[in-house]
């Protein structure tokens, strides 16, 4: 969410991105989930955790009837956010405990033989195949 509270265009960006022939993936965790539900109690923030993901997934509207734009949910254990663009992803590690916002956020840059890029790529990809459209 903090994303569109800094960028509230975001929506139409990646609208823009998406017909200049950019693929845009979106995966939010479910927010009828057990994982969201479980992260919500070890952060301890009542229930916030699945109304930010529906406030995202709402945000995010405007953008999803462009083709090329697809957003999905899934179940998964969130274990981390990650933020692709082009060949930079930003990893924001979960904490145990801990809000997304008081942790680190790592960044990897895609270079040949470099496998960390790879590594959260291959994460994305996996929850991203188990996830179903929003």
């Amino acid at each position: 969410m903090f994303l569109f509270d800094n960028h509230p265009d975001l929506p139409n960006l990646l609208a823009e991105k998406a017909k200049a022939g950019a693929q845009v993936r979106i995966l939010l965790g479910d927010p009828e989930s057990e994982a969201v539900r479980q992260r919500d109690e070890e952060e301890g923030i009542g229930g916030d955790l699945a109304a930010r993901a529906r406030i995202t997934r709402r945000y995010l509207e405007p953008a999803t009837t462009t083709p090329g734009v697809e957003v999905r949910l899934h179940d998964t254990i969130l274990y981390n956010s990650v933020y692709r663009f082009d060949d930079d992803v930003l990893v924001n590690p979960h904490v145990l405990g801990a809000p997304a916002g008081q942790n680190p956020v790592l960044h990897f840059r895609y270079l040949p033989g470099a496998r960390a890029f790879r590594h959260y790529m291959r994460s994305f990809d996996y929850a991203w195949e188990r996830g179903r459209p929003a």
